[in-house]
C-alpha cells in the first residue's frame, strides 16, 4: 500500500476491492516525518562545520538568487536529487561516496525537503535528514549566507 493511501472499510471488517482514501499533504508530511529525526539550524552549521553532514539545497535558482547561498552547500536542483546523491549511480556527485552519509535537506521553507528525504531513504540513504524551517530558518538563525 503507498504512504498517500489507506484501504477504506467495507463496514464488514473487510476492505472495499481496493479502494483507497486519499491522503492529504499534511497527513503525508506528518507520515513521513515520523521516520526520521528532522534538524535544527544551528545543529546542521555544527555538523557541517565538524564535516560530519553534507548541506544539499534544493531550493530553485530564483530563491537562491534572491535569498543567497550557504557557504558550503551543495546546489542540487530537486529533479536531480536522487540521481545525485545514490552513491550507486553513474551521475553521482563526487560528494555521493556511501550510504552511511549524513545529508541534510533544505528547501526555502522546510516542506519539501520532507519528500525529498523520503525519496533518500528509499534510496538507501537513511542518515538523511532535512532542516526544520529551511533556509530562512537558517538566516533568522543568523547563520552564513552569501
Amino acid at each position: 500500500m503507498s504512504a498517500t493511501h489507506e484501504r477504506v472499510s467495507d463496514g464488514n471488517g473487510g476492505s472495499s476491492g481496493g479502494v483507497q482514501r486519499p491522503v492529504g499533504i499534511d497527513e503525508l508530511l506528518e507520515r513521513v516525518r515520523a521516520g526520521y529525526e528532522r534538524i535544527e539550524p544551528q545543529e546542521a552549521y555544527e555538523a557541517a562545520v565538524a564535516g560530519d553532514a553534507l548541506l544539499v539545497d534544493i531550493r530553485y535558482a530564483a530563491l537562491r538568487e534572491r535569498d543567497g547561498l550557504i557557504p558550503g552547500a551543495l546546489v542540487v536542483e530537486r529533479n536531480e536529487l536522487e540521481w545525485r546523491l545514490d552513491p550507486q549511480g553513474s551521475h553521482r556527485l563526487p560528494e555521493a561516496t556511501s550510504h552511511a552519509l549524513r545529508v541534510v535537506v533544505l528547501c526555502n521553507e522546510g516542506y519539501a525537503s520532507s519528500l525529498a528525504v523520503q525519496s533518500l531513504h528509499q534510496l538507501g540513504l537513511h542518515r538523511a535528514t532535512d532542516l526544520i524551517g529551511g533556509f530562512q530558518a537558517w538566516r533568522a538563525a543568523g547563520l552564513p549566507v552569501v
